[in-house]
């Protein structure tokens, strides 16, 4: 921290590292002064640097590689920071399952001995944050570093929803409990919506986060009672890369017919199935949907069954919170899909469900609402997300 006048600056360095991409800010007193996104279009590294305007760079690979050097070097050049230890913290998106990670704390020995004994349970998700460590280890040897939980917005969910159908002591032995996920994203969403609603925030809300990883949550008077993802981010709908539901019997008779080994098996559901395994082309939306305008029947059969699983947890969630009074769609894909957002809320007249497809259209990567204003009792609205933001409201929080 340092002083401006008589009043203390705090600038805080963001990593969230996501399933298709790395993200970085700057936040300096709560305002965010610059923000970077790293990551892969078409065999290509691109970096998009934003601070005052967008500039979109390709990338070597090296330089994607070590995207942690790349956005502080972009730092000191426009001179947000004059040195390394000007930031006060560093704020980590921590994806892992476990109780221990149901908190927001400084990360010290202990905790990268948890992170790694996590890696077992989860390597694909846990092995990149470990990554990033060790390169802000490097680049920025003095920072305190918060462990910011993904989950921490689920602690709420009753044990009817955290528990699975395994033995008690066992759960409780192991601790294998359906944690949750994208928990920075929902809190976020919903600050914002008390926001929109001014003191009323509506009783019952079902929250779609659609990406590249994808979840639902049922949350009722402000409060997570329910998730898509479980154990770890695999649970839940078809997402990019990830299988999502999977009888655990089809997971045994995989193993056994195609000979993999638990991390064989792992990487299989991870990162080859989805809508790539589905499409067998892509695991890009936009993509997909470019291709099933041509025809492509195996690119609409990917699309139909992740749409076929979104609709499945909405209607399963109206019977948890017996009702809803707003649907809202969030991440890149609920924020700038439109077509995705129709072909949900299509054939849900029962539900209350109507969208406007004039007002859907219309709204891209900006918060709106899309219901139709006499025919939908249940509103519907996109609410762009801020998990950048809400990281670092919660590493001011810790400090």
């Amino acid at each position: 921290m340092a002083m401006e006048g008589n009043k203390i600056t705090m600038k805080i360095f963001i990593v969230n590292t996501g399933s298709e991409s790395k993200k970085y800010a700057l936040y300096q007193n709560g305002d965010r002064l610059f923000f970077a996104h790293f990551e892969k279009e078409n065999d290509k590294f691109i970096a998009t640097l934003t601070d005052k305007t967008a500039e979109r760079r390709t990338l070597l690979p090296q330089e994607y590689e070590n995207s942690i050097e790349y956005a502080v070097s972009e730092l000191l050049s426009r001179k947000f920071i004059s040195a390394e230890n000007e930031i006060s913290a560093v704020g980590l998106r921590i994806v892992a399952p476990g109780s221990y990670f149901l908190e927001n704390k400084m990360i010290d020995g202990e905790y990268l001995k948890k992170l790694e004994i996590a890696k077992e349970q989860a390597p694909l998700h846990i092995n990149p944050m470990l990554e990033e460590l060790n390169s802000l280890s490097r680049v920025l040897p003095g920072a305190s570093v918060v462990g910011v939980s993904d989950s921490l917005f689920h602690i709420s969910m009753p044990d009817r929803a955290r528990f699975y159908g395994i033995s008690k002591n066992t759960a409780e032995n192991l601790d294998i409990f359906r944690f949750g996920y994208h928990g920075i994203s929902f809190e976020s969403i919903i600050s914002k919506a008390k926001i929109i609603f001014g003191d009323e925030l509506p009783q019952r809300i079902i929250i779609c986060h659609l990406g590249g990883g994808s979840s639902i949550a049922a949350i009722k008077d402000g409060k997570s009672i329910d998730t898509s993802m479980g154990f770890t981010p695999l649970e839940g709908i078809v997402m990019a890369n990830r299988v999502g539901d999977i009888d655990a019997g089809a997971v045994i008779y995989l193993s056994k017919k195609l000979g993999y080994d638990a991390n064989k098996l792992e990487n299989y559901l991870n990162t080859q199935c989805g809508l790539l395994g589905l499409s067998g082309k892509s695991n890009d939306v936009k993509e997909l949907l470019e291709m099933e305008k041509n025809g492509d029947e195996d690119t609409r059969l990917a699309l139909e069954v992740m749409v076929y699983k979104i609709k499945k947890y909405i209607g399963s969630y109206f019977a948890a919170l017996n009702g809803a009074d707003i649907l809202i769609f969030s991440g890149t894909i609920g924020e700038r899909a439109s077509i995705i957002r129709s072909r949900v809320c299509r054939d849900m007249e029962a539900l209350g469900i109507v969208i406007d497809n004039e007002r859907n259209n219309s709204t891209i990567s900006a918060d709106g609402f899309i219901h139709h204003e006499t025919n939908s009792p249940v509103k519907i609205a996109v609410v762009t997300t801020d998990e950048m933001g809400q990281i670092a409201k919660e590493v001011a929080a810790v400090l």
